[in-house]
């Protein structure tokens, strides 16, 4: 056992979100463990935060990255309660509370009973004008259809799944624009129990997903009116979700943090591992790695192959965001719902678009509405050439001719990781390859889950990880 009065070192590679706050969780088990520890967190950029990115300007509040958290997945928002932002959360504004879509360059409103891609009712869905006649009966069919027999642990895409249960128009319609705004991925190749897991719950406990969906509403004794998303499960800050990332680097230890600093190597000496650095090389006890998948790789080809080798077998993808703001009398019409999603088929740039300061209140004043599309192609062009193209988008959807006055671009290269079938495999094999090296951990959005509260849920993992490490390793 080591000596719980020596001060370990441990460095963390990373400041998004994960890193920052497995700082805090790690100082946290520290006290609890009563040991002493020394952390520093190490960034390349000069910002943190990560995928949280929110931009401030002439009293327009813009969130280029993530905009929400879900309350199903409590982590990030127990976070904010323990760093005192209980009172800065904020729900969704009243009024529609609903998903519209793009069908023949024309946004008709996806009917209630919806749950993402799913009916749970026959008759809005009888109504629904966004549907064709064969595309109603095929996702009808559900109510007869077997529930399918697999193996434990038997992977099978998202994709597969719809297209089986509900048909090919609920795959294209649906399912897809609403999966690339969330894992930026193509439904045919990203793995059902890694992505929605209660899919195969509901079919698994009550054969077809629309009795699935009754149960649960019955069992909920509340009205179903959902229509796409739930926003009643989505909340933020007031002050945009760059406050919670303003506020875990507040928490940081003096000194613990530095920025412009890039970790380029990584191996272990004797029972201490050597962390070179963009200015020099530096020794710890114990090593936490939040980074991106790529950026992860390429530190782990030294420190052990087999391991590299997975985390370098997850795909990632990148999209950008584009944050417009117009003069609300410019609008053809009041914005009805909180955003229009526009499926592949229909041909454009534009995947998604959320109507921000009609979802959250406090982004602007009336007088002005903030929109942001959302857009994975063509993103090898120059940014106006981009914004170009959502604006032409936007005319042709909403009949939006006039010019933004505030128009921001904002791109995110590699970040999003691709969790294909047979991924919680490959994830078993990671945590078992770097549960072998002693003092390290990995955390962050490519492993299980990649949400705010999955990676903050990850770093907690990690910090506990460390902790645990450290009073077996050796003092150096």
């Amino acid at each position: 056992m080591s000596d719980a009065g020596e001060i370990r070192e441990v460095v963390i590679a990373g400041a998004g979100v994960t890193g920052l706050s497995a700082a805090l969780f790690l100082e946290a088990a520290a006290r609890a463990a009563r040991r002493s520890v020394r952390i520093t967190v190490l960034e390349a950029s000069h910002r943190t935060g990560g995928a949280i990115a929110t931009r401030t300007e002439g009293g327009f509040l813009m969130e280029e990255g993530a905009d929400s958290l879900v309350r199903v997945k409590p982590a990030a928002i127990e976070l904010c309660n323990e760093l005192g932002l209980a009172g800065e959360l904020l729900p969704t504004r009243p009024g529609p509370a609903r998903t519209l879509i793009v069908r023949n360059g024309r946004l008709m409103p996806l009917p209630m009973g919806f749950h993402l891609f799913a009916p749970s009712s026959l008759r809005p869905l009888a109504t629904a004008p966004v549907f064709s006649w064969p595309g109603k009966l095929r996702m009808s069919m559900d109510l007869f259809l077997p529930r399918r027999r697999r193996s434990p642990g038997e992977d099978e895409s998202l994709g597969s799944f719809v297209r089986r249960r509900l048909g090919r128009e609920a795959l294209e319609r649906l399912a897809q624009p609403m999966v690339a705004g969330i894992w930026s991925g193509d439904p045919d190749d990203l793995s059902l129990r890694a992505t929605m897991p209660q899919w195969l719950e509901m079919e698994d406990r009550h054969r077809s997903v629309i009795l699935a969906l009754r149960a649960q509403i019955r069992q909920s004794r509340q009205p179903d009116r959902a229509a796409g998303a739930r926003y009643s499960l989505f909340v933020t800050l007031r002050r945009g979700l760059g406050h919670l990332a303003d506020t875990l680097r507040e928490r940081l230890p003096a000194g613990a943090l530095r920025t412009g600093v890039r970790v380029v190597g990584l191996d272990r000496r004797g029972t201490r591992w050597r962390v070179a650095t963009s200015e020099g090389t530096r020794t710890a006890d114990a090593v936490i790695l939040a980074l991106p998948v790529g950026e992860t790789a390429a530190l782990l080809r030294t420190v052990d192959e087999p391991l590299c080798r997975e985390v370098a077998a997850i795909p990632t993808s990148s999209c950008a965001t584009i944050n417009l703001v117009y003069r609300t009398a410019d609008l053809p019409r009041p914005l009805d719902g909180y955003g229009f999603v526009c499926p592949q088929v229909e041909g454009r740039s534009l995947l998604a678009c959320t109507f921000s300061s009609r979802k959250y209140e406090g982004r602007c004043d009336d007088a002005w509405s903030i929109l942001r599309g959302y857009v994975q192609d063509g993103l090898d062009r120059p940014e106006q050439d981009v914004i170009a193209t959502v604006r032409s988008d936007l005319k042709d959807l909403m009949g939006l001719t006039a010019e933004p006055v505030v128009a921001r671009f904002a791109r995110w290269d590699g970040v999003f990781p691709q969790y294909r079938t047979g991924h919680l495999d490959r994830v078993d094999r990671i945590e078992r390859l770097a549960s072998a090296l002693p003092g390290f951990a990995l955390a962050g959005n490519a492993y299980r889950g990649v949400g705010i509260s999955d990676c903050v849920e990850s770093a907690r993992r990690a910090s506990r990880e460390v902790i645990a490490a450290l009073a077996t390793v050796p003092v150096g």
